[in-house]
């Protein structure tokens, strides 16, 4: 055979070999196929493959080989044998004669049965990197040629990109499994959806509300959505909340939508839809919104029969010197049943602030001062029973837009808290309105014991008060100031607090309103 047409033979060959490895995707599969077609490229009587372990930089025998057990044991160091010295050098090796070379282990042909005459070893490198050690074992017709060992290592070349892509698919197999294993263990649907809404990937608390919708229109098709499924792709955010209601049977679904774009194109190439069953919270909350206001406007038209009479009799007991243990008795009935009208109205609060999730409040340009003075004036009773000081500022500015009369309860809930966690002797709280930069701020400040820095977020929480080791037993529920953040927010502004700039003890709120255009 002309030198041409063994070359020919040789490309003709390696061309196949491609095609085979290329077909190979489980690494398994692909690693006996790797050395069974060593063998065959360079018409030799078998083959062997090492691998390079990463974390120990060792060579060994894979195990899905099948090959002897003893053989599976054997580990050899970079330099150890001559597939070690083949791994360090990263160059091929021919060997005709292996009982010449030091380097070769008799061992294995002893424990084997198998007799070894001829070696020809190519590295595996990929990326600069030795992965492992193919050897072809006894050419069949004579001795090895460097012909042989160039198409050898040819074969290597190929070998080492299909067990990078084995692996790689392996990797991506194992990431998918875990993937899809998380999903179904998540108590909350999710599913994934290409860019024209086809479901691509559905977790099975998915499946289980959606069943087997191909599309995420046919998936709520039942249901009303808000906002409709048809303005999600055109949202500005990235996320987009969404809440999903069926009348009959009753089911309330709530979570979101996260669009994935095309960096280049900007156009959406993927959602990821995560939601969950809501139904019995918002049957809950109803009810408790519900069964707040009635009890808070039931007590509400008692007590204030129980407050005005005992207020008028306590003002005629007074004129009287000898009713002294009446007068005194008058005094705490009153001073208590304020104290639990203010409960009522907190309670009452809470309902408003439920409400404001379903309801826009009034928002129009307002003048604060009657609005400072209503708020003052309906802190009365406490100002009186404590001998509290309270003053009050506007600076020239702009008015701030928002609903007044929600404004001044927001001042009454501030006042009070300044009064009420005050130790001082007398309470103090200052109320003023300064100008910033397109809005108006209002800052209440009091001289109270001051609010740690790790209690400023969570004080605006329903029904939280800190630690009365800190502020003393103080009466209330908790909701004053999750009522002043809520509607400060729904008046498009925001509540925050700082220390006194003085420093020392005290609170500064600040509540941050959008200030009206000039004229």
């Amino acid at each position: 055979m002309g030198m041409a047409e063994q070359q020919a033979e040789h490309f003709e060959l390696l061309l196949e070999v491609g095609r085979l490895l290329s077909s190979k995707i489980e690494l398994d599969e692909l690693l006996t196929s790797v050395m069974q077609l060593a063998a065959r490229v360079v018409n030799a009587e078998t083959a062997s493959l090492l691998l390079v372990d990463p974390a120990t930089d060792e060579l060994y025998f894979h195990v899905a080989l099948g090959l002897d057990p003893a053989l599976a044991k054997i580990r050899l160091k970079k330099g150890q044998g001559i597939a070690g010295a083949v791994a360090l050098d990263e160059k091929p090796m021919i060997i005709n004669d292996v009982r010449k070379d030091a380097r070769w282990n008799s061992k294995m042909d002893k424990d084997s049965g198998f007799i070894t005459r001829s070696i020809l070893a190519a590295p595996i490198v990929l990326k600069g990197r030795c992965i492992g050690v193919v050897e072809a074992i006894n050419h069949v017709e004579g001795d090895f040629t460097l012909t042989d060992l160039r198409v050898f290592e040819a074969f290597a070349s190929q070998a080492g990109v299909a067990i990078e892509n084995a692996r790689l698919f392996a990797s991506l197999k194992e990431q998918n499994q875990t993937l899809d294993t998380l999903l179904d263990e998540i108590r909350d649907a999710a599913l994934l959806t290409d860019g024209k809404g086809r479901v691509v990937l559905a977790n099975a608390a998915a499946r289980q509300f959606l069943g087997d919708a191909a599309r995420l229109d046919a998936a709520f098709q039942d249901m009303v959505m808000t906002p409709p499924l048809s303005d999600m792709p055109d949202s500005p955010a990235a996320l987009t909340g969404f809440e999903a209601v069926r009348e009959q049977p009753r089911l309330v679904l709530a979570g979101s939508v996260s669009l994935i774009r095309d960096a280049q194109a900007g156009h959406v190439k993927a959602r990821v839809v995560v939601f969950r069953d809501v139904t019995e919270e918002r049957r809950e909350e109803n009810l408790k919104r519900n069964f707040l206001s009635l009890i808070s406007h039931k007590l509400k038209t008692p007590l204030s029969s129980i407050t005005g009479y005992s207020q008028l009799l306590f003002e005629d007991s007074r004129k009287k010197p000898e009713a002294g243990f009446l007068t005194s008795s008058l005094r705490t009935i009153l001073t208590q049943g304020q104290k639990l009208t203010g409960l009522v109205d907190k309670l009452l609060n809470y309902t408003v602030m439920e409400e404001l999730d379903q309801t826009a409040p009034e928002s129009r340009p307002f003048d604060l001062a009657p609005v400072f003075a209503q708020a003052v004036e309906a802190m009365e009773p406490w100002v009186t029973e404590r001998q509290a000081q309270i003053e009050t500022s506007i600076a020239p500015g702009p008015q701030p837009v928002g609903d007044p009369s929600l404004v001044r309860d927001v001042l009454k809930n501030l006042i009070e808290n300044g009064i009420k966690f005050s130790k001082a002797k007398p309470p103090s709280v200052s109320v003023s309105a300064v100008a910033a930069p397109g809005a108006v701020e209002l800052r209440v400040t009091d001289n109270g014991p001051g609010i740690p820095p790790e209690e400023r977020s969570r004080i605006f929480g329903k029904f939280y008060q800190i630690d009365a080791s800190f502020t003393g037993q103080i009466d209330g529920w908790g909701l004053g100031l999750p009522f002043v953040r809520k509607v400060v927010e729904r008046l498009g502004g925001t509540v925050r607090v700082e220390s006194p700039p003085a420093g020392g003890p005290g609170s500064v709120f600040v509540v941050s309103l959008p200030a009206a255009p000039a004229p």
